[in-house]
C-alpha cells in the first residue's frame, strides 16, 4: 500500500452534514426499501458470501438497515454503523427483534472501531464517499481488523456521480491492487452487473 500517493487536489470525503441533508429531504433517498434494483442487489450480495455463518460481522454504512436485517441471520454478532442519525433510528426500529445486531453512529475512517476484529466486513455503497486519502486509511484499518481467513465483500454502484470523490470502480480497483503476490488479500470472486460490481476478498492467513 505504500506506493499509493493521495493527491491533495482530490475532493474531500463527503461530510456528515451531506448525509443529514439527504435524509432530511427524503427518508429513503436511494430507494432501499422499495427498489427492485436494490432487492436484486441485496440477494446477489448475500449469495456471494461463502459461509452460512460468521462469528463477527461488520457492515460499514448500514443506512436504513434493509440489508442489515437480511445479513443478521448469517452472523452471531453484527456491528452495523452509519454516519447519519436519522438512518440509524430507522435501522434500529427495523432490526429491533434481532438481538445480535449492534448499531453505532460512527464516521469512518476517523471513528473506526480498531479494538474490534471481524471475520466478515461488508463495504457496500460507501467507498466512493471517501477521498483517496481516507480510502487508504480505511483500507489499512479494514486489514487491521479483518481476521486471517476472514472475508471482505465490496459492492458499489459504478456510474460516476458528480458529488462523489471516487467511483465504485476506483474503490474496487484499489483493493484489487492489494492482491498481488505477498499482498494482504486474496481475490475470490468478481461480478460486474449493468450498474454495480461486486468483489470478494479473503485475508491472507500468514500476513
Amino acid at each position: 500500500m505504500s506506493s499509493f500517493q493521495p493527491n491533495p487536489n482530490q475532493p474531500n470525503t463527503l461530510p456528515p452534514d451531506y448525509f443529514d441533508a439527504v435524509y432530511q429531504a427524503n427518508a429513503d433517498p436511494w430507494g432501499f426499501e422499495t427498489s427492485s434494483y436494490e432487492r436484486e442487489k441485496y440477494a446477489t450480495t448475500l449469495a456471494a458470501l461463502p459461509r452460512d455463518q460468521y462469528a463477527d460481522g461488520f457492515e460499514i454504512g448500514c443506512s436504513l438497515g434493509v440489508l442489515t436485517q437480511q445479513l443478521a441471520p448469517r452472523c452471531h454478532h453484527l456491528l452495523a454503523v452509519d454516519v447519519a442519525q436519522a438512518a440509524l433510528d430507522k435501522a434500529r426500529q427495523r432490526c429491533a427483534s434481532l438481538p445480535q445486531v449492534e448499531f453505532q453512529q460512527l464516521q469512518l475512517p476517523n471513528d473506526y472501531p480498531l479494538s474490534r476484529s471481524f471475520d466478515l466486513i461488508l463495504l457496500s455503497e460507501v467507498g466512493y464517499y471517501w477521498s483517496p486519502e481516507d480510502l487508504l486509511r480505511a483500507s489499512q484499518q479494514i486489514l487491521h481488523t479483518l481476521r486471517p481467513g476472514g472475508h471482505l465483500l465490496l459492492v458499489h454502484w459504478t456510474p460516476p456521480v458528480h458529488d462523489y470523490p471516487l467511483t465504485g470502480d476506483a474503490v474496487h480497483d484499489f483493493f484489487l491492487n492489494l492482491t498481488t503476490p505477498g499482498g494482504p488479500l486474496r481475490h475470490l470472486k468478481s461480478q460486474r452487473h449493468a450498474t454495480y460490481r461486486l468483489d470478494l476478498f479473503e485475508a491472507v492467513e500468514s500476513r
